[in-house]
C-alpha cells in the first residue's frame, strides 16, 4: 500500500510547514502535534508493510 504510505508522509510535510507558518504559539503546537500523530500512523503503516512482506516471502517458498 504504498499510496497510504505516500499520503502519512505528504500529510507530515503539510503539518510541518503550517507549524513553521503559525504565527500563534497554540496553533503552531496544535501542528506539531498532528504532524506527530501522522508520523506515528506512518511507522506503523512501515512495520505493517514490513511484516507482510515477510510473511508474503515465506509463504511463496514454502
Amino acid at each position: 500500500m504504498r499510496g497510504t504510505s505516500e499520503f502519512f508522509e505528504t500529510q507530515i510535510g503539510m503539518c510541518a510547514r503550517q507549524a513553521a507558518e503559525a504565527t500563534l504559539s497554540n496553533q503552531r503546537d496544535m501542528f506539531l502535534r498532528a504532524g506527530a500523530a501522522w508520523q506515528l500512523l506512518a511507522d506503523k503503516e512501515r512495520k505493517t508493510e514490513i511484516e507482510r512482506s515477510k510473511r508474503n516471502a515465506s509463504s511463496a517458498t514454502a
